[in-house]
């Protein structure tokens, strides 16, 4: 069986938890300097923000990338 999602570092990984390990890494202040997106700016929070990437493709792949280069400073 050839498995697709075998080089694919985000498979199996939440949206919230994403969210949860560069809150940790970064703060939602640097995140908004990052990513200028309102929900990182006013009030933030992982629920807000789950909203807002679930129905933005472009700011969820933003932050995927900004996941991944997380991962590569670690």
């Amino acid at each position: 069986m050839n498995n697709p999602q075998l080089n694919n570092p985000l498979h199996g990984i939440t949206l919230e938890k994403i969210l949860q390990h560069l809150v940790t890494k970064y703060g939602w202040e640097q995140m908004g300097e990052q990513i200028d997106i309102r929900c990182f700016h006013y009030d933030p929070s992982i629920k807000s923000s789950l909203s807002f990437l679930r129905k933005t493709p472009w700011a969820r792949a933003r932050v995927e990338k900004m996941y991944l280069q997380s991962l590569d400073d670690e």
